[in-house]
């Protein structure tokens, strides 16, 4: 079977959903659904059953699963980028991923997907390319992207990388994302600012290259991360560290047009200030570098930033009932 982990969350229950699509249902989910509303994900899903984390780790070191699973997808973490409790992002994200490659990375043809960030690559300063030889300089901006770091730096100085994919994913938006919260997507939110207010509300910039809602971001739908986290489940001979987004940076404004043009709404921004002290750690410019994920054979022509939040907005959020309430 194919173990999923996370795979109630945003990107995992997509995963599963695509997985589903091409005739899979051996799947095991892993998750920690708590008090949030995360199991709705579950619904419309086919697999063959469900784990809490803590249940599944203990199993797995047991050798409960030594003879079930082909594949591992790891993206179960704590995402949130405000996360104070380092001593929880230590284990969450970094210990418990190394306790998973101590259990299955011995086994012979097992595949091993797992999530870093985009969020490792800090400021930008120091460029966006996978080379396994940048990681190192790299400079987080906050726990969650260290601790993904931490996790990317283990893999390469251990060799696990050599037989295992790390994906970073950049600025993901799309259906199931309800439960993050405040780690939502500006796509939804500026959704229900322009559906409750009629605007939506952009940060003003503080530099003077970049006009108001001119700072970038490569912004990518699930469902095309989606499409390359199962090029590489269908590739495994393929390893390393990759990229994932469109290559193609995107400004807030054209994602809030993209917005009111998918709700037939006149385009109404206001610009506000940041909270204090964003703007001395607030990133201008995001944008995957895509050539290695290109050279690895990945050819699949990616949506157009309109056209994905169209159908976001006008295949799930318009048909979704907690867009009455939210």
């Amino acid at each position: 079977m194919i173990v999923v982990t996370g795979g109630a969350g945003f990107i995992g229950s997509n995963l599963i959903k695509a997985l589903n699509d091409a005739g899979e249902t051996d799947i095991l989910i892993v998750d920690r659904l708590g008090s949030s509303e995360k199991w709705r994900n579950l619904i419309d899903l086919k697999f063959n059953d469900y784990e809490h984390k803590d249940n599944f780790i203990s199993k797995a070191e047991k050798g409960f699963y030594n003879d079930t699973v082909r594949a591992v997808v790891h993206l179960g973490a704590c995402s949130s980028t405000t996360e104070l409790n380092a001593d929880y992002l230590m284990d969450n994200n970094f210990e418990y991923s190394k306790r998973l490659v101590h259990v299955f990375a011995a086994k012979a043809g097992l595949r091993f997907i797992y999530a870093s960030s985009a969020a490792t690559y800090g400021d930008g300063s120091c460029g966006y390319s996978d080379e396994h030889a940048v990681s190192p300089i790299l400079r987080p901006l906050n726990m969650y992207g260290y601790s993904k770091q931490l996790f990317d730096l283990w893999a390469m100085q251990t060799g696990f990388i050599k037989h295992s994919v790390g994906l970073k994913y950049f600025n993901v938006f799309g259906p199931n994302e309800y439960h993050k919260a405040d780690m939502r997507s500006v796509a939804i939110r500026a959704y229900f600012q322009a559906k409750k207010t009629g605007k939506v509300r952009l940060f003003k910039s503080y530099r003077k290259q970049y006009a108001d809602g001119e700072q970038l971001r490569d912004f990518i739908y699930v469902k095309d991360a989606v499409r390359i986290t199962m090029f590489f489940l269908e590739n495994s001979d393929t390893y390393g560290i990759f990229n994932v987004g469109t290559g193609r940076p995107s400004s807030f404004n054209e994602l809030a047009y993209a917005v009111f043009s998918a709700m037939k709404m006149t385009p109404n921004i206001e610009y506000i200030e940041m909270p204090e002290g964003l703007e001395k750690r607030y990133q201008y410019y995001t944008c995957a570098d895509t050539s290695k994920l290109v050279t690895a054979g990945f050819n699949y022509k990616l949506q157009e930033l309109e056209d994905s939040v169209k159908d976001y907005i006008q295949e799930y959020l318009e048909k979704d009932s907690r867009s009455e309430t939210d």
